[in-house]
């Protein structure tokens, strides 16, 4: 360790933060009033000494002013920089692995032996900083339901920092979260006789608040499920009358994997439904699916909902299974709940889902809600009954407002009696109530009751008293308020206000349906699901209303398209799932070309290759997603610009035909740099990198992925980034900097999370394992490649999936598990060979498997066995025209030669493929040369009078 001095100096050249510090001020802070007897030299000889330790003397720089440190790798700027990011990111798990990286960077006191003297400042700030980062971390893990271990961590940091009130305020949350009422009052308390004693102070109003709430258990304090784990909405109101109900219903979720909740529209199916599955507790979470409004297409509001992809890896030759089969198939070994919302308009084919996935998938529930029962072997029925009488009363007077007296309870009971106690039919005559009174509504509805009593008319006696209700409730609306009404309910999937304007409706409008509970409120509205059927009917196809709404999207669609490629992307990605249902019901309706361009790219980042494909069927870029949506190639289509070749060849470098894409990338990246296309010019790039590494070409990968990374950053395209930065990081493990390649691939699992593509996060998650591979982390390489496969499997992508599965054989073989290693090779070699054969072109990862399978042969003394499969493995990697495939061939064979004791041959191999490595830049970094370094050892234990 340098001595005290030199110390001193670099932590006086680190606080500056490559800002140049003058001699003067350096000899005073380190050495004060007792300089030495030449100052100017014995600086001089301390930096000296300082660039010796560091190892690289640029790293201290001189000018006439002073001396200067600069590099990219101080630890309090790199803190500094994650802090910042994670108190400016709005997204808890983004937030979180921030905050953890930067937090992961303190090994003790700032500047420990300096702290006294002139880096106290320096020091302070620091440590100031870090505690904002522990505070923010302890309310982000509250957020994410972190309770019990939080509490008991946190306890020795608030007696450190006893006086510091956010800190104090998240452990008393985690006090109380964990059961421990009384130790997060005692905390309160030893905090106020604390701030009493020295500051003279009262604890602030936040921590008197909570200490409040805290004394009567308030409900705010509960934990709310965890954000990942569920998408069921909050309630807006309170549920009523359905206690009983909800404990039956939950029992039922428990003991059946298949319950509907059935019942009369208006009758509070959903409310019901939610109630009792926002308490179902299963590793998989609870998901709400949405059918109302839906026209068939149930897989892909199923698959949308759990956010899987909508894309299949089969090979375009192979039957290609259908969503709901993939659905199943990604769902297997998953333990979750789906609530299918609104199933009657679309019974049969909700019914043959649900009974695909219970079959195929046997830890998912389904909690239903429909009209009818869906019929399925196993099904349990729960038929939800009006409110009765008490209930009903009830809940009238809390939604309208009315209180319950001797003047009004009369009135309200006789509203409530002949309403059926129906919940959507009291909502929607509360909502009157505020204007005419209960005795007014109960007056008029004399007329509507004998409608409601009508039998007949081809439709069941409660669906006839539903519509009664909802024509009662609409006859009281004004002109411009039913025109409001029918233009709010051609929007399916709710609509902004900006959408509600642009069918007609004004704020005003919007304002006086929300006050009558006609209509949900900002920020988007709604209507209620059978008020909006209601007025649905009462519309024409060609009503004009709906070319206004499909006019709207389009131009939405248009104008969200070009954002979607630069750094606006994730703000309008988000944009347009918020719109799903919308488009996808203007395409079923009139879609235009100009919308189905506009989503096009879309449809790729989300990963909706079917979609894509039903929509562009017959264009060029509807060749792409052929292949990316496992039907076929597709031969005799133009190619009207760069963006559509690139496309193509894309897709085809995500299946390993590398000699079609070669000549698309030249033609679209000529076309790009032809037209000043920097998108276009970066994705060809990026894709040219691949093309090279897939042929050994690193000086060609490295090139075109560097300026391909060059564009995207200046863009601020993330998607291009990620893209890059794969092909970096994958450089950089061939070289051997596996801290840089760790860097690049865990940014880009932060970049693939933030834009939820969750294959790229599948694929990330296994690089990562590679490296934790290559520097001996042989569990950690385990664990992270599990979960990569676990997502892969989740989103239904096989090559991910596969990706994986080569990883954890890795790993296998180098932890002596032959066996294990040799089951997993062999079932990714099956699938590679089938890849093969339906592609017929070559699979480079098939080389990669043939030499792991000869290495293990090896490994048990089986020499011809080996011998076999290195051949194989080197015919393989001479038609791939990889270097170094050809290269592992060769060094297994070189094992089979020593074992055999051509020791000899053994030599020449080794030589041969080192040379090989070297040839294309890539020789063996110390961490993958373990085989080498074993065959070589044997070639040195070799008999004595075979070296003579």
């Amino acid at each position: 360790m340098p001595e005290l001095k030199v110390r001193a100096l670099l932590a006086d050249l680190l606080m500056h933060e490559g800002r140049t510090v003058s001699a003067d001020r350096l000899l005073d802070d380190l050495w004060g009033e007792d300089l030495p007897g030449n100052p100017t030299n014995t600086l001089q000889t301390k930096v000296s000494q300082l660039r010796r330790a560091l190892g690289d003397r640029e790293l201290v720089t001189y000018q006439p002013t002073g001396y200067s440190l600069v590099s990219d790798s101080v630890d309090a700027v790199e803190f500094a920089r994650l802090l910042a990011g994670a108190l400016a990111s709005d997204d808890l798990r983004v937030k979180a692995d921030l905050l953890s990286d930067a937090l992961a960077l303190w090994r003790g006191p700032a500047y420990a032996d300096f702290r006294d003297s002139f880096a106290h400042a320096a020091a302070s700030r620091l440590d100031e900083q870090r505690l904002t980062a522990l505070e923010e971390q302890a309310e982000v893990r509250l957020a994410l339901g972190e309770h019990s271990r939080l509490a008991d961590e946190l306890g020795e940091l608030v007696a450190a920092h006893p006086l510091r009130e956010r800190l104090r305020a998240a452990h008393l949350r985690a006090l109380y979260r964990s059961g421990r009422q009384s130790e997060a009052l005692a905390g309160y308390a030893e905090l106020r006789e604390r701030l009493a004693d020295e500051l003279g102070l009262d604890p602030g109003p936040e921590l008197v608040a909570l200490h409040q709430a805290i004394l009567v258990q308030d409900p705010a304090l509960t934990p709310a499920p965890a954000a990942s784990s569920t998408n069921l909405p909050a309630p807006l109101t309170s549920l009523i009358g359905r206690e009983g109900a909800v404990a039956e219903v939950r029992a039922m979720v428990d003991s059946s994997r298949l319950v509907t909740l059935t019942g009369p529209g208006g009758v509070g199916k959903t409310r019901l439904a939610l109630a009792a599955a926002a308490s179902v507790e299963l590793p998989g979470g609870v998901w709400l699916v949405e059918l109302a409004g839906a026209v068939g297409q149930v897989a892909e509001l199923v698959a949308a909902a759990l956010g899987i992809r909508d894309e299949t890896s089969t090979p375009p030759q192979v039957p290609v299974p259908d969503l709901a089969h993939r659905l199943a198939d990604a769902l297997r070994g998953q333990r979750l709940l789906l609530v299918l919302d609104n199933c009657e308009h679309l019974v049969e084919e909700v019914a043959a889902l649900v009974d695909l996935l219970l079959r195929k998938a046997p830890g998912v529930r389904v909690l239903a809600t429909s009209q009818e029962s869906l019929a399925l072997p196993g099904e349990t029925l729960f038929v939800v009954p009006p409110l009765d009488q008490p209930s009903a009363v009830a809940m009238f007077a809390e939604r309208s407002g009315t209180p319950l007296d001797a003047e009004s309870t009369p009135w309200v009971e006789v509203i409530c009696r002949r309403l059926d106690g129906l919940p959507l039919a009291l909502e929607l005559a509360a909502a009157r109530a505020r204007a005419l009174g209960v005795q007014g509504v109960a007056e008029r509805l004399d007329d509507r009751f004998r409608l409601l009593g009508v039998a007949g008319r081809g439709r069941p006696a409660r669906q006839q008293t539903l519509r009664a209700v909802i024509d009662w409730s609409w006859e009281q609306l004004t002109e411009p308020q039913r025109t409001a009404m029918l233009a709010l309910a051609v929007h399916p999937g709710g609509c902004t206000l900006e959408a509600a304007e642009a069918v007609g409706v004004d704020l005003h409008l919007l304002d006086e349906l929300v006050g009558r509970s006609m209509v949900t409120g900002a920020p988007r509205y709604r209507l209620l699901e059978s008020v909006a059927a209601y007025c649905l009917e009462r519309l024409e196809q060609d009503d004009p209303v709906f070319g206004l709404r499909d006019a709207y999207y389009t131009e939405l669609a248009v104008r969200a398209a070009p954002h979607l490629y630069g750094s606006a992307q994730r703000q309008w990605l988000v944009r347009l799932d918020e719109e799903a249902l919308n488009l996808r019901a203007v395409l079923d309706s009139a879609g235009s070309p100009r919308l189905v361009e506009a989503l096009t790219w879309y449809w790729y980042l989300r990963g909706r290759h079917q979609e894509g494909y039903r929509h562009t069927k017959g264009t060029a870029w509807g060749s792409g997603f052929a292949l990316l949506a496992g039907a076929g190639r597709t031969d005799d289509i133009d190619f009207p610009d760069a963006r559509s070749r690139w496309f193509l060849a894309h897709a085809c470098l995500h299946f390993g035909d590398v000699n079609t894409a070669v000549g698309l990338l030249d033609e679209a990246l000529a076309g790009f740099r032809s037209q000043d296309d920097r998108w276009g010019e970066a994705a060809a790039l990026a894709g040219r990198a691949k093309q090279a590494m897939f042929q050994g070409d690193f000086d060609l990968a490295a090139s075109s992925a560097t300026q391909s990374m060059t564009i995207f950053s200046e863009l601020g395209d993330r998607w291009g980034q990620l893209q890059a930065s794969d092909m970096l990081g994958y450089l950089a493990e061939v070289t051997g900097d596996y801290a840089r390649a760790a860097r690049l691939h865990r940014q880009g699992l932060r970049i693939a999370e933030d834009l939820r593509l969750w294959t790229d996060v599948s694929y990330r998650l296994s690089s990562l394992g590679r490296i934790a591979l290559l520097t001996g982390e042989l569990e950690r390489s385990a664990d992270l490649h599990e979960q990569g496969r676990r997502l892969a499997g989740e989103q239904g992508n096989r090559f991910a999936e596969e990706f994986a599965r080569v990883g954890l054989g890795l790993v296998a073989r180098r932890s002596g598990e032959l066996d294990r290693a040799e089951e997993l090779f062999l079932e990714s070699l099956a699938w590679n060979r089938r890849l093969e054969t339906e592609f017929g072109v070559p699979f480079y990862g098939v080389t990669l498997i043939l030499a792991e399978l000869g290495f293990i042969a090896s490994g048990r003394g089986e020499a011809a066995a080996a011998r076999a499969l290195h051949l194989e493995g080197l015919a393989a990697a001479r038609e791939v025209g990889d270097p170094r495939s050809v290269a592992l061939a060769q060094e297994g064979l070189a094992e089979v030669a020593a074992l055999e004791g051509a020791f000899e041959e053994a030599s020449r191999l080794l030589a041969e493929a080192a040379e090989l490595r070297e040839s294309v830049g890539a020789p063996l970094p110390p961490a993958e040369r373990g085989d080498v370094e074993r065959i070589l050892g044997m070639i040195a234990a070799r008999p004595s009078a075979d070296r003579g």
